[in-house]
């Protein structure tokens, strides 16, 4: 009886250890409230220091801004457009110009034109932050 128990017992712990299934399909995210990292709360118009990764936060009466700099000045948190939840690089999106995202990395994402090299186009989710974006007038 005793090698009984203590087999259940290693049994038990065994399993305590093992890794459990992950899912086959990643969770959706199709809203602010499962963006990683907006949970931080800050001032609108305070400084922030990274417009590529993680810029989203949200204000305390739950308004939703982002990290960014314009005309070269200091980065701050502006409002945010809304915004899409958690999407993929280079991947289509709709209505353009009017949602923002991030993808599972961090990388803030902008949902906006990329043309081909014959000037046709199509909505995309593309860097928020300007980089590389020849289409940006900012």
């Amino acid at each position: 009886m005793r090698r009984f128990w203590s087999a259940l017992g290693a049994l038990a712990l065994v399993g305590l250890h093992w890794p459990a299934a992950s899912s086959a399909e990643p969770v959706r995210c199709d809203d602010p409230s499962c963006v990683p990292g907006i949970n931080r709360v800050v001032a609108l118009g305070a400084d922030c220091d990274n417009v590529t990764y993680f810029v989203f936060a949200t204000t305390d009466w739950g308004r939703v801004v982002f990290c960014d700099s314009t005309r070269g000045l200091s980065p701050r948190y502006f409002r945010a457009m809304p915004v899409a939840g958690i999407r993929d690089f280079d991947t289509p999106c709709d209505q353009p110009f009017n949602q923002m995202a991030q993808a599972p990395d961090g990388l803030f994402l902008f949902c906006g034109p990329k043309l081909d090299r014959n000037g046709a186009g199509e909505s995309r989710w593309i860097r928020g932050d300007h980089y590389d974006n020849p289409n940006s007038n900012f």
